[in-house]
């Protein structure tokens, strides 16, 4: 696994390993990216289900001013420790519930990353705590990875795509 564009281009990244975890794969992230690359200059994003960090690691290469990597579990957090240890950016890790981040934070997001365990049954939720809380800036976006489920959100979406069973879908306040 690596960083495919922007200035940390070929970065290889690890954490692809893990139980638990699901990274995004290459060809996925590239399309995906491609779809939301307006959006990343100088935005803050949150990958709220870290895991190895790609897509927030990504955004940060392409431009994002900041970049906060929330994960639950500390062998992953350890993990984006080493993963970024040669990036000077802004780039906080927390190690912390979904749950009690969202209804914790005091930050405002331009894009959100939302690519939780497909069996653990809470994309519904976190959108619903982020819509809630207005976590969201006017004009942000909220991009979920998903498989067979039907996304309740009050937010616009403005594009999907489909990679076999996975579904990206991109949502706009």
């Amino acid at each position: 696994m690596r960083i495919i564009s922007g200035k940390y281009r070929g970065k290889k990244l690890k954490g692809f390993d893990i139980e638990g975890t699901r990274p995004t794969m290459d060809r996925v992230k590239e399309s995906l990216f491609g779809m939301i690359q307006g959006y990343i200059p100088s935005s803050v994003v949150l990958d709220l289900f870290a895991g190895s960090g790609s897509l927030g690691l990504e955004a940060i290469s392409n431009g994002a001013s900041k970049a906060i990597l929330c994960d639950n579990n500390k062998k992953v957090i350890d993990i984006l420790k080493d993963n970024i240890k040669s990036f000077d950016d802004d780039i906080e890790l927390l190690c912390v519930d979904y749950k009690k981040f969202l209804k914790e934070t005091e930050y405002k997001f331009d894009v959100i990353f939302l690519d939780p365990p497909y069996r653990a049954g809470v994309m519904n939720k976190a959108l619903r705590i982020i819509e809630e809380r207005e976590l969201l800036n006017d004009g942000g976006i909220v991009v979920c990875e998903y498989e067979n489920i039907r996304i309740e959100t009050n937010l616009e979406k403005i594009k999907e795509k489909n990679y076999g069973p996975k579904t990206i879908s991109v949502f706009r306040k």
